[in-house]
């Protein structure tokens, strides 16, 4: 299963739901890949314990390789770090990837992730993809790569509206570039139960029919 952890607000947990997921999935002796998506590269400090700058092989390395023909090209496996931790590895980031994006967007390279992975479908039980805050190049791979999507939600009225908007570009990129891509579920994040605001927006929401997971995770 390839789940891809999105949402196009930056703060809302998408790195540490991505690590902590492939944490209990690695740990339940299922063979896990992490591929950090995002320049920022939390994931990869997180899991490998550096930035994706002292890694000999990264996401960077990948994507470019996929702009410039060569007769010897690096497997995906290549590209693959093994974490301190049993059954988990990673695809770090680098920020070179910021760099990257316009060439990977004209030269139309949006599918190279998903033909990776369609590589590695018979090593890896879980795929988790850490996506960076914004709906660009690396976020449309992911999706197109994924099985399923995982949406982390902040409790408050800006989010809920931010959340349309997010749910109307996932069901595009499903209509157009993947049609099994399944929207899995709605994390709620940053959960007050106390407060009668966070209450009153997840309810709203399920009241809707959307796909809200429990349990709520809590601000504290």
């Amino acid at each position: 299963m390839r789940r891809v952890v999105f949402n196009q607000k930056g703060g809302v947990g998408k790195s540490t739901i991505t690590c902590n997921l492939a944490a209990i999935s690695a740990s339940a002796g299922k063979l896990t890949l992490v591929i950090d998506l995002d320049p920022q590269g939390n994931s990869t400090h997180y899991l490998l314990g550096a930035p994706g700058e002292a890694h000999d092989a990264t996401l960077a390395d990948f994507f470019d390789q996929t702009l410039n023909f060569k007769l010897n090209p690096k497997a995906t496996t290549d590209f693959i770090v093994a974490s301190p931790f049993e059954h988990l590895h990673v695809m770090p980031s680098h920020p070179q990837l910021e760099e990257l994006q316009g060439k990977l967007e004209s030269r139309y390279k949006i599918y190279k992730l998903r033909d990776a992975l369609n590589e590695l479908a018979d090593a890896y039980d879980c795929v988790y993809i850490d996506t960076p805050p914004a709906l660009n190049f690396y976020t449309r791979s992911a999706l197109i790569a994924a099985d399923a999507c995982l949406i982390p939600f902040d409790c408050d009225e800006f989010s809920r509206r931010a959340l349309y908007a997010l749910l109307e570009n996932v069901e595009e990129i499903r209509a157009d570039h993947n049609r099994e891509l399944a929207i899995e579920g709605i994390v709620v994040n940053q959960y007050q139960p106390r407060a009668s605001l966070p209450q009153k927006v997840v309810q709203e929401l399920i009241d809707e029919g959307l796909p809200v997971l429990q349990p709520y995770l809590s601000a504290s």
